[in-house]
């Protein structure tokens, strides 16, 4: 049995929209930010899949990721279609000379890992990491604005 945890975390970052989505929307350069994420490879022959693994300790999980919607300066939306089971969106709101981004994640817990693990440890765990990871992205924002 499975069961899906869902989060949704969000920040303001004093830069502009074009800034915010130029930097998200290239899906290789997470890892610099997301602290989980040890790799993302877009694949050649089709730009809309990629391929991401996931680190944390003794765990270490893969899959095959679908852009099922994109609308430039609005929303990345994704799903998996192998491996560990997930979706969710980045929603970017334009406020001029800042940005709003909105991250929703949703994933299936293992078997193994509800066993071993109460889901709500799990998930403050979870969305204590995303929230660490959107102030990170904030900052890599500023700093790659201050050098356009």
């Amino acid at each position: 049995m499975t069961d899906w945890l869902e989060h949704t975390v969000q920040i303001e970052v004093e830069t502009p929209i074009e800034v915010v989505w130029d930097l998200w929307s290239d899906l290789e350069q997470m890892p610099k930010w997301m602290k989980w994420i040890d790799s993302v490879t877009v694949l050649e022959d089709n730009p809309d899949l990629s391929r991401w693994k996931l680190v944390s300790g003794a765990f270490e999980f893969s899959w095959l990721s679908r852009i099922s919607r994109l609308v430039k300066h609005q929303i990345i939306q994704w799903e998996s279609v192998d491996g560990l089971p997930n979706r969710g969106a980045i929603r970017f709101y334009d406020r001029g000379d800042h940005s709003i981004v909105k991250l929703s994640v949703a994933y299936a817990i293992p078997g193994v890992l509800g066993k071993l693990m109460d889901n709500l440890f799990l998930g403050r765990v979870v969305e204590s990491t995303l929230n660490a990871n959107l102030q990170r992205f904030r900052e890599y924002a500023l700093q790659a604005n201050a050098q356009r």
